[in-house]
């Protein structure tokens, strides 16, 4: 059984802080789970262009507001209680209006390594 606070997570190796947003890692493939679990705050007023081509997402809107402009697609508003998940590896952008706190899931699990690229990727990391 894996037990963690969010606590746990601040101001450690796992708590990655970027201009645009703040990723607390609750559950990386360190832990087994086949998936990685993530409590990250998008800042308020920024804009972040993203692509998982290497894995899905599932997003779960906790606090505030924005929106995801899928990237050649549609644009659709973001607010507490909303979940959009990124099952065709979608480039897109993310916007917040106000600090928006996301529960994020991710497979294949992110092993905590992983940089965004130039395209907003992540690689598959083999670590861990």
């Amino acid at each position: 059984m894996i037990v963690k606070h969010l606590d746990d997570v601040i101001q450690t190796k796992d708590d990655i802080d970027t201009q645009t947003w703040n990723s607390r890692r609750l559950l990386l493939k360190k832990d087994g789970m086949g998936f990685s679990m993530h409590d990250t705050l998008i800042k308020e007023g920024t804009e972040t262009l993203i692509w998982y081509r290497n894995h899905v997402e599932a997003v779960y809107c906790v606090e505030g507001d924005g929106e995801i402009e899928v990237v050649g697609g549609g644009t659709y508003k973001i607010k507490e209680g909303t979940l959009y998940a990124l099952n065709g590896h979608e480039k897109h952008l993310l916007r917040a209006n106000s600090q928006m706190r996301m529960i994020c899931v991710f497979n294949p699990p992110l092993t905590g390594d992983e940089v965004h690229d130039a395209d907003g990727v992540y690689p598959i990391v083999e670590a861990n």
